[in-house]
């Protein structure tokens, strides 16, 4: 079972949160306190990640499993980056946990980029040196030039047990399937709201296709001025966003 962060009071149909790769519950408790005044808000430690169980297999099917094991009933499902392709495969293979789905700033397509710089240079910290998370930067900054990057990497790092709460060589070893999409026949007829960031290229015009193959009812929204990590440059109206739509 997935380790979860629970908030709000059961009311209205609940919510599931799926973070990103390399991200955790943690990172979404804003978000997840602006939603919750009138529903019971979960965010999920996907699989290989934070106080989540470790495990080789990093699929997609294996995720949405996941997630559907959490969720009693039915639940409004939002899902960024991995967890959002994790969110679709869920909607698709497990359509009766699902009232409607939010996807965050990513497409059922595989992606050309690859993370694998970021895993290495976490790898490459030595974490016996580790006393402060100012050392850690300071190793992290040689791989890694972006203070907030190494910021978002350095949440999922703990101090005192100098170890990651990562599972870096399974997700590592997983890349391939974590950049792809599998191959899901069918379709989710549910209310779904691609969501993405104005300033993001995660989503682009020729994913419109595959998109309404999956989600023929989905709709598309984008917030100007947030990239990809969209929840994180403007939370006021990714908030208000996803409560207009799951309200509705």
């Amino acid at each position: 079972m997935l380790a979860t962060q629970t908030t709000g009071a059961p009311g209205a149909t609940p919510i599931l949160i799926a973070h990103g790769l390399f991200g955790s519950a943690r990172n979404w408790g804003a978000i997840a306190k602006r939603l919750s005044e009138d529903r019971e808000v979960t965010a999920v430690d996907m699989r290989n990640h934070g106080a989540s169980p470790r495990d080789p297999d990093h699929s997609y099917p294996a995720l949405a499993g996941d997630l559907a094991g959490v969720i009693d009933g039915r639940a409004d499902v939002i899902g960024h980056s991995m967890g959002g392709k994790a969110a679709m495969a869920l909607a698709l293979l497990h359509p009766e946990k699902v009232r409607r789905l939010v996807v965050a700033d990513i497409a059922p397509a595989a992606y050309g980029h690859t993370q694998m710089p970021l895993i290495e240079a976490m790898q490459g910290v030595d974490l016996a040196a580790v006393e402060t998370r100012r050392d850690a930067d300071r190793q992290l900054a040689e791989g890694v030039e972006d203070r907030g990057v190494r910021a978002f990497l350095l949440q999922s790092l703990d101090v005192k047990g100098r170890a990651w709460r990562l599972n870096l060589d399974a997700l590592a070893d997983q890349m391939p399937l974590i950049l792809g999409w599998p191959e899901i026949a069918g379709s989710f007829d549910g209310p779904t709201l691609f969501l993405t960031g104005g300033e993001s290229d995660y989503v682009q015009p020729e994913h419109r296709a595959a998109i309404r193959d999956h989600f023929p009812a989905a709709r598309f929204a984008k917030l100007p001025n947030a990239g990809h990590w969209l929840h994180a440059d403007a939370p006021e109206a990714f908030a208000d966003t996803v409560r207009a739509f799951l309200d509705r």
